[in-house]
């Protein structure tokens, strides 16, 4: 690399960059956004082909952009960065964010369990209209740019097809996400470069993810089958059953029910080298009911259809062998407890790749509360790279927005002080 500071956009020995923002997903699409709105040039660099490339893979079930329930209960979701957060969610909460998408010509429903969604239901067409205005707003999008750190000069530094280079600029926005699904850009290799620069950071780990267990060769045979109406208890911690699904792979458990708990099952595992968590089969019946049936005589019926009688069967039936004792099975008290509390097993969460979002990154202490780096004026930070968590159901687009929303409106205000000196 030159010596020279240099930059590729503009005629060499040109002013600084106004504006720079790194990372084009929501967070720093919507910091773009902000500065733009303040009446400033913006430059924002993505190291892949185009931008939103995680939203565009979050929108393919559904894009599911934020949660209609209680203020209070909405903000629980971020538990220990609750604090942190409540002032940003407060002012860009999901009626807030709803409105936002609205301005962009995109419709929302609430669907039966809360969560918003936008009428066409992909993330695509959110994200078309979303660029075009901030396009006409002026922005410059530099894309297959790979932000690497900073040079000595105080530069910023990145590579791209045309080789490596420096880019100086007044304000400097990172929103470089976290360090799930490095293919599309969120791999962490940031964490390192901030903190030589003083900056504390905290180690990234997976969030929303699924677990390990030690399956038997049988039972690797039902890995994709879905386990149905369950519900699933952490027993070291007081609190009351959760209902839901989670799927059956072939190293452990995933879904929905089991990301939901992913915090504290980690952090489990992290303490104690295991974490047992507890199943109940078969929810919607007592336990005094399930004794009652299995204990009847089942006559001539296999016992495969004796418990298809209580809907047993499947997925469920293979579980319920691959943990419990023969003899278990065939005493009908016992049987009946295990259904309604089956400990399994989990030894390690899945690679931090692998997992929807991630825990950990730029810790709250090293920034002012309008997300500036307090060792870096002038550098903001926004979106998962923050160290905070949230399950899924539109809690993490909503705080990658809202933080976003706060990092621009605050790089907005710091250049306006400084471009009047």
């Amino acid at each position: 690399m030159t010596d020279r500071v240099t930059d590729p956009w503009r005629e060499q020995g040109a002013e600084p960059l106004t504006a720079v923002v790194i990372g084009g997903g929501p967070a720093g699409l919507m910091a773009a956004e902000q500065l733009l709105l303040a009446g400033h040039r913006v430059d924002l660099f993505d190291a892949m082909p185009s931008v939103g490339r995680k939203l565009l893979l979050a929108g393919i079930g559904g894009l599911n952009i934020t949660h209609a329930e209680a203020a209070d209960a909405f903000l629980a979701r971020y538990a220990e960065s609750s604090p942190q957060l409540a002032p940003m969610l407060s002012s860009f909460d999901a009626a807030a964010l709803r409105d936002w998408v609205h301005g962009l010509g995109v419709h929302t429903f609430v669907g039966s369990s809360g969560r918003v969604f936008p009428q066409e239901m992909k993330a695509a067409p959110l994200l078309r209209r979303w660029l075009q205005r901030l396009r006409s707003q002026g922005l410059q999008v530099h894309t297959r740019q790979r932000w690497t750190g900073w040079h000595a000069s105080g530069a910023l530094t990145f590579t791209g097809p045309s080789g490596e280079c420096l880019v100086t600029a007044r304000v400097t926005v990172l929103a470089l996400g976290g360090g799930s699904w490095a293919r599309l850009g969120s791999d962490g290799a940031w964490l390192p470069w901030l903190q030589q620069r003083g900056v504390a950071v905290q180690p990234l780990r997976p969030a929303n993810c699924g677990f390990e267990a030690a399956w038997s060769p049988i039972l690797h045979q039902r890995a994709g089958s879905p386990l149905k109406n369950i519900s699933l208890n952490l027993p070291w911690l007081s609190m009351p059953a959760r209902k839901g699904e989670c799927v059956l792979t072939q190293w452990g458990l995933e879904g929905s029910l089991i990301y939901a708990h992913s915090a504290a099952i980690r952090d489990r595992i992290s303490t104690q080298g295991r974490a047992e968590i507890v199943l109940d089969l078969l929810p919607d019946m007592p336990l005094a009911q399930l004794h009652a049936a299995l204990a009847k005589p089942r006559g001539k019926l296999t016992l495969a259809r004796h418990w298809q009688r209580i809907g047993l069967e499947g997925v469920k039936a293979s579980l319920l062998r691959e943990i419990v004792s023969e003899s278990e099975l065939a005493d009908a008290a016992a049987l009946a407890a295990r259904l309604k509390a089956l400990p399994i097993m989990l030894r390690a969460p899945r690679p931090l790749d692998e997992a929807i979002s991630s825990a950990g990154g730029v810790a709250w202490s090293s920034l002012t509360p309008t997300l500036m780096l307090q060792a870096m004026p002038g550098v903001f930070c926004a979106g998962e790279m923050l160290d905070w968590e949230a399950p899924t159901g539109g809690y993490l687009l909503t705080a990658c927005w809202a933080t976003g929303r706060v990092a621009g409106q605050a790089a907005a205000d710091w250049l306006a002080t400084a471009l009047s000196r």
